[in-house]
């Protein structure tokens, strides 16, 4: 395939469209990136078919419709254990007791399970809850569930940024974790955050934010260097506290000058606890990492967790610690362990009679999640995630989990690489759109598409990697292919049109290429030198006569009727035609063979230059080259010709015994040439309306024509520009022509300089 050069307005275009995605990428709409998390929602169906490792010690607790009628009721029916309308000895409604919890905890507990997460929110203390029975005295619902927890020591309880459990639990579980769901705007979660810094403020700010009088907001609070800015709620006014470097303000300003004996004068203002995700703390409970020295690095996108001997987790994370959830491990996989909470709960009961006879051990050493799997009620815990619209949201946990644990995470493509792809994509899609026809094109890019989609997608299955497919895909090769088409057939080839429509006659098929992968073709006029180059058939105006007047002869002699006679002029004059234009195509043929622009008829005499439209620095030398051309081609045409004259004689004598009239025999044509050098006016002449000629015209032309008024005979005259030409660019051409006698021709002052051009061939050739 030959390269083709652009021209400038396709690349121009090309690199402002390109220009226009890098921008929409980096500041336009959330639209396309909607698009762009609903091919990774595609491609996360996609990976989830493909076998993935999953930690062997997951384990799901789960609080179903059935667990919530039967803690109703206080009766339990479980196939598995074998058991009919089991009297639990208690029952709630659907806000289950404290207590409830606490036997959970202490039947894991007695299985040994490594840890419990709870996946439900505790957020104030339950007073009203029955008693718990424990060593003969009675024990608040709530601090069973406490006692529990402390006992267990292996308990962790959800909190979130908003909503903090009550001091009783928060002190004696193991740790919080955060169980917020960040959906993304079109309502589905496919990212959780790593951790949110959590403040509590001092109980004298507690207040403040309590006073029915005052009402400020501290989750609005503005830290400052050296205050902290309070707004009151539903008003516009600010509270401003002076703070230290530190972060501590004066009690004094809260409390007055008579402090309480012993109290400090200065406190902090608030204290940030590093709320770490449920998924992490799981992790960190199997890997045994130190989250207190994690490196948070925002900035460069990671998070560096540590473990014994060597043990490493780098988090991929954006700049606000958000990271992709791997959904491969869908809330049936059989490979989650999973029993419903009132199992556990008879199990509990048995054990507690001592009745431990068969008693399923199979959370042992598992990280277990507690969590609602329930419908159509408050427990209800579901949600849109990648695989589907409605998915227990539970599952996020122990997907972040296992993530962790394998080391395996989402990485998506960073920015700076991403923007790389969009313009390496927009390049190749301009190349091969500006290389190719169109359709050949547009399966080309049609196919780099389908293989960028494959790639992204094994990319996606095998290394985890979320390669962007929107920007690069759909804007920098679909978008950018298309406008460049429709310039292409909206511009380009109403263009190529129009220059097909003009030159595929004037000129050879390869100077109608090379016209069209012009940068810059002035075709509306311009002046330039060219070689300009006459050439006439001598002898075939008196050949006409000849023929005219032999045919009236035969007409007379044989007494030919008016039809008669009519007829066999046309056909003579059909002849004389077919012959003209034999000789005329033979001096064209040589005139294109040479990259010469054939101008026009004129007559017998065939008009042509170089030079224009397409450049050529040689210009009189391929004019004089295509002059010699035609004059050793139409002397082997009249060859030809005469040798096919005894056939005709026979081909005559069987018409003439036929009673039709005899056929006239070949007759040598020879031509005349003249060629000058100069600068003339070129451009299409004519309209829209009636056509175009893209011609010469001026003195020089004029010079041209003159030349070879005077030539004669079977020889090439040139002027002397023409000849100067020769001998800067074809010396040995130049030698051997003949310099005459200067020419005085008409509309010329001063005679001029000519030279004749030996066309014969050396005998012997």
């Amino acid at each position: 395939m030959q390269f083709k050069h652009p021209k400038r307005a396709p690349v121009y275009l090309a690199l402002v469209v390109l220009a226009v995605v890098i921008m929409v990428r980096l500041w336009g709409p959330d639209t396309l990136e909607r698009l762009e998390r609903l091919s990774y929602d595609v491609r996360m169906r996609q990976a989830q078919k493909i076998p993935a490792s999953v930690c062997t010690n997951l384990a799901f607790v789960a609080m179903e419709d059935a667990s919530i009628k039967a803690i109703q009721k206080g009766e339990v029916s479980d196939p598995v254990l074998g058991l009919q309308k089991f009297k639990l000895g208690y029952h709630s409604g659907l806000y289950w007791q404290r207590h409830i919890y606490g036997r959970l905890v202490d039947e894991l507990t007695a299985e040994g399970a490594k840890c419990v997460a709870f996946d439900v929110l505790f957020g104030e203390l339950r007073p009203d809850h029955s008693q718990v029975v424990v060593g003969g005295g009675l024990m608040e619902s709530d601090e069973y569930f406490a006692y529990q927890t402390r006992r267990a020591g292996n308990v962790l309880l959800a909190q979130t940024p908003d909503l903090t459990p009550p001091a009783l639990f928060a002190t004696n579980v193991l740790a919080l974790g955060d169980i917020s769901t960040d959906r993304d705007p079109d309502g589905i979660l496919r990212r959780v955050q790593a951790f949110h810094d959590v403040r509590h403020w001092h109980p004298l700010f507690v207040q403040l934010s309590e006073d029915p009088e005052i009402q400020v907001d501290l989750t609005a609070a503005r830290i400052l260097p050296g205050k902290i800015i309070l707004p009151q709620k539903g008003t516009t006014n600010l509270i401003e506290v002076a703070v230290d470097a530190a972060g501590c303000f004066q009690l004094k300003d809260f409390l007055g000058d008579d402090l309480p004996k012993g109290m400090p004068p200065v406190a902090p203002a608030f204290t940030s606890q590093r709320l770490w995700h449920m998924g992490i703390l799981l992790a960190a409970q199997e890997l045994k990492l130190d989250l207190a020295r994690s490196e948070v690095d925002l900035a460069h996108g990671r998070i560096v967790l540590h473990g014994p001997a060597g043990v490493e987790r780098v988090l991929p994370v954006d700049g606000h610690g958000y990271f992709n959830i791997d959904w491969r491990i869908s809330p049936t996989d059989v490979r989650i362990k999973r029993a419903p909470m009132e199992r556990l709960l008879v199990q509990e009961r048995l054990r507690a009679a001592g009745r431990t006879n068969g008693l399923p051990a199979e959370f042992r050493n598992c990280m277990v999640v507690v969590g609602s799997a329930a419908q159509g009620n408050d427990l209800t815990d579901h949600g849109a995630t990648p695989l589907e619209r409605d998915t227990l949201l539970v599952s996020k946990h122990w997907n972040v989990a296992n993530s962790i644990i394998q080391g395996e995470f989402i990485r998506r493509t960073p920015l700076p690489v991403e923007l790389l792809m969009i313009v390496v994509a927009g390049l190749l899609t301009a190349f091969i759109t500006w290389q190719l026809r169109a359709v050949a094109a547009s399966t080309a890019i049609f196919l780099l598409g389908l293989g960028y989609w494959l790639m992204a997608v094994f990319a996606f299955d095998h290394c985890h990697w979320w390669l962007p497919v929107v920007y690069p895909l759909g804007g920098a090769m679909l978008m950018l292919h298309f406008i460049l088409m429709v310039h292409l057939v909206l511009f380009e080839e109403q263009d190529k049109r129009r220059v097909r429509s003009v030159f595929s006659k004037m000129v050879s098929p390869e100077v109608v290429n090379e016209l069209l992968q012009a940068e810059k073709l002035s075709l509306g006029g311009s002046h330039r030198e060219v070689t300009v180059f006459f050439a006439d058939i001598r002898g075939f105006t008196a050949l006409t006569d000849q023929m005219q007047e032999a045919v009236a002869q035969h007409i007379r002699t044989h007494q030919m009727d008016e039809a008669q006679g009519e007829k066999y002029f046309e056909e003579s004059a059909r002849e004389t035609l077919e012959t003209v234009n034999l000789y005329l195509a033979t001096v064209a043929e040589a005139i294109k063979r040479n990259g010469g622009t054939l101008d026009k008829y004129i007559g017998d005499c065939v008009m042509a230059f170089w030079n224009a439209p397409v450049a050529s620095p040689q210009h009189a030398v391929h004019a004089v080259r295509a002059a010699v051309d035609a004059q050793r081609a139409i002397h082997a045409l009249n060859e030809q010709r005469e040798a096919q004259n005894p056939a005709r004689q026979l081909e005559n004598q069987q018409r003439m015994a036929a009673g039709l009239p005899p056929r006239q025999l070949h007759s040598a044509l020879h031509l005349g040439t003249g060629i000058n050098t100069g600068m003339v006016t070129v451009g299409l002449m004519g309209s829209n309306d009636h056509g175009f000629n893209y011609t010469v015209f001026g003195r020089e032309v004029n010079l041209a024509s003159r030349l070879e008024g005077v030539s004669g005979s079977g020889r090439i005259i040139i002027s002397d520009l023409t000849y100067f030409q020769l001998l800067r660019h074809a010396p040995e051409l130049a030698s051997h022509c003949i310099e005459l006698f200067p020419e005085k021709v008409k509309g010329f002052k001063d005679a001029v300089r000519i030279y004749e051009v030996p066309w014969k061939e050396p005998a012997g050739k």
